[in-house]
């Protein structure tokens, strides 16, 4: 079966917007994936996608790398919709969670070959910026921007650069345990932030 999203053209094409008209819950679309249900998957995708894209794209700075990664996370989604444990936090933060993990795979599978620096963005269109408009990246960036400014600048090499704890602490010149409180309590922050 095809997955329902595969039908989203590619580059240079715009990603889904947000989908702001479905108002049934995550779980229950969840529900519906796991029977087979493309047109909630769809409705997922729209609600998800731009905002997972986004965060793909600002890790790997590449277009194609991160429409990849996209598919990658939804196909996921669409074939085990039950590794989502609602327990654990909202499906938007988890799913950008496997976003930004995989990102950083990317980025380190490609670490020896290439510098990111000299990565070419083959897009016309500013694309991270328009999908950045969703309403989850924006409350991530609201918080982000209150934070004091040792945790988030940890909280952005280790989410966005995707340095280690003690490659941040090579980096910057503080003690590792200085850094992992700063991202821990910046981590806290933004848990709240999105959970409110």
């Amino acid at each position: 079966m095809n997955a329902p999203w595969s039908s989203v053209p590619k580059a240079p094409s715009p990603m889904p917007p947000i989908n702001t008209n479905s108002s049934e819950s995550d779980v229950a679309l969840l529900s519906r994936v796991a029977e087979g249900d493309q047109v909630a998957m769809a409705t997922l995708f729209d609600r998800y996608g731009g905002m997972v894209y986004s965060v793909a794209f600002r890790v790997v700075r590449d277009q194609r790398a991160a429409e990849d990664l996209l598919q990658d996370v939804f196909f996921q989604l669409w074939r085990n919709p039950e590794s989502y444990l609602s327990s654990r936090g909202s499906l938007g933060a988890w799913l950008l969670v496997i976003s930004r993990n995989r990102a950083i795979d990317v980025i380190r599978r490609r670490r020896p070959m290439e510098s990111i620096d000299d990565y070419p963005i083959s897009s016309k269109e500013n694309l991270a910026s328009k999908i950045e408009q969703s309403a989850m990246m924006h409350k991530v960036r609201s918080v982000l921007t209150v934070l004091p400014l040792e945790q988030r600048n940890a909280l952005e090499l280790a989410y966005f650069e995707g340095l280690s704890q003690s490659e941040i602490a090579a980096r910057t010149g503080d003690p590792l345990g200085t850094v992992k409180t700063r991202i821990r309590l910046a981590l806290i922050s933004l848990r709240k932030a999105l959970q409110a």
